[in-house]
């Protein structure tokens, strides 16, 4: 089947997914964000919405627009770039019109508690039926399988269940979560892999698969050496502030006007170090001079912490990364404001203009870079159901008094 007999005359992104049509059945980012990927690089994205309970998602601030017109920038971000349908799940003409997109399309993603989608007759035994190469991508808490995978689910039950919340924080105060939805993003980002894996599988051999991708697993595989300490020692990781287990130096140190980061704990960037803040004796002191001594927890906090601590102090976060340029590791510690306005980021092209409400917004932009992709343009998110009459007239055959009648009904 070639593409244009595949998406029905629908008109294509440009990019290396060009000619990949994705259904998008998900809500807020856990599975939006692993479809933006997918409409990012050039895939045409169908985002489906029920036509009275749309992506609550919209309802998330900041909000650009006026009093006519409040649109969700948080919504926009991870659904940029995508077509929008209403269609209602739950009525047998929504259900028909999902079936009849399925067989025109190459991947749909879905994240619902599972059990759902067989609820609604709508099973991947089923629609794989109708489409035998479809890549069938689910993203939940727990997973399709296993003792909980019926449990319900948030970013922080991931974060809870996967074991990262236990070692994340200060050793004197309770753990804390991570300051981002790390659970979801992280299963989205698996998702996206998968799926890519699956689709080329199902391209070679014309049989699509389940992709199936858990939070609780997607945040265990985030926790570094934590699994592997208890195997190996039972040694049950706990909260250590902005220290590392087994390296030193290498964390957050007080400047003049904030902090930094800092990891020379190798004897050549430790050398240099020293060097650099006129210091150069340090490096051959018979207690800090190797890198041993210096991992030593006592050695560190009463010898180099204090060091650095002092060094540190009489400059600002740009001065000290002026001075460590590309001879050591350092950075200062940004303000996402202070990112978004860092010449580097903008040479990378990681804020990008996306149109909202009639205005540009920047957003954060796609880290993948391919080298043969040229200049990627970002289109606005849809407003729920916007494409319904070119999508369901182009994609199943529906005509324009059909489209009134199932609209009418609820159907879309």
């Amino acid at each position: 089947m070639n593409t244009a007999e595949k998406i029905g005359g629908l008109k294509e992104r440009n990019g290396p997914l060009k000619g990949v049509t994705v259904l998008d059945i998900t809500r807020v980012v856990a599975g939006p964000f692993c479809s933006m990927l997918f409409a990012d690089l050039g895939a045409t994205v169908i985002k489906v919405e029920h036509p009275g309970e749309p992506d609550y998602a919209r309802t998330f601030p900041p909000f650009v627009g006026n009093d006519d017109e409040q649109l969700s920038a948080f919504f926009t971000q991870f659904n940029r770039n995508k077509r929008g349908i209403t269609l209602n799940l739950k009525s047998d003409d929504g259900k028909a019109l999902l079936k009849k997109l399925v067989q025109k399309a190459d991947i749909l993603v879905e994240n619902f508690r599972p059990g759902t989608m067989d609820k609604l007759g709508l099973s991947y035994e089923v629609l794989r039926e109708l489409n035998p190469r479809l890549v069938y991508t689910a993203i939940s808490g727990f997973g399709r399988t296993g003792p909980n995978s019926s449990k319900p689910a948030y970013d922080n039950t991931g974060q809870a269940a996967g074991g990262l919340w236990s070692m994340n924080g200060y050793a004197d105060m309770p753990p804390v979560r991570v300051g981002t939805i790390i659970g979801d993003l992280a299963a989205s980002l698996y998702a996206a892999i998968g799926t890519l894996a699956a689709l080329r599988e199902a391209e070679k051999t014309g049989v699509g698969q389940v992709v199936d991708v858990s939070q609780q697993d997607s945040v265990l595989t985030l926790t570094e050496n934590a699994v592997v300490r208890y195997t190996a020692q039972k040694e049950v990781a706990s909260p250590l502030g902005n220290d590392h287990p087994f390296v030193r130096p290498y964390g957050q140190f007080p400047c003049k006007d904030g902090y930094v980061f800092f990891g020379g704990y190798t004897d050549k960037f430790w050398a240099i170090t020293c060097t650099l803040f006129g210091e150069p004796e340090q490096a051959k002191d018979p207690a800090i001079d190797t890198m041993e001594k210096r991992f030593d927890h006592a050695v560190a906090e009463t010898r180099v912490k204090p060091l650095l601590e002092r060094w540190f102090a009489n400059y600002t976060k740009a001065e000290l990364e002026e001075m460590a340029g590309d001879k050591i590791p350092l950075s200062a510690i940004k303000t996402i404001a202070e990112v978004v306005e860092d010449p580097h980021i903008a040479a990378r092209n990681m804020i990008v203009d996306v149109p909202i409400a009639g205005k540009l917004i920047g957003m954060f932009g796609l880290p993948i870079k391919l080298s043969g992709a040229g200049q990627m343009s970002f289109e606005k998110a849809p407003l729920p159901g916007e494409d319904n009459a070119e999508v369901l007239s182009r994609l199943a055959d529906v005509t324009a008094a059909e489209l009134a009648r199932l609209k009418a009904s609820g159907a879309i």
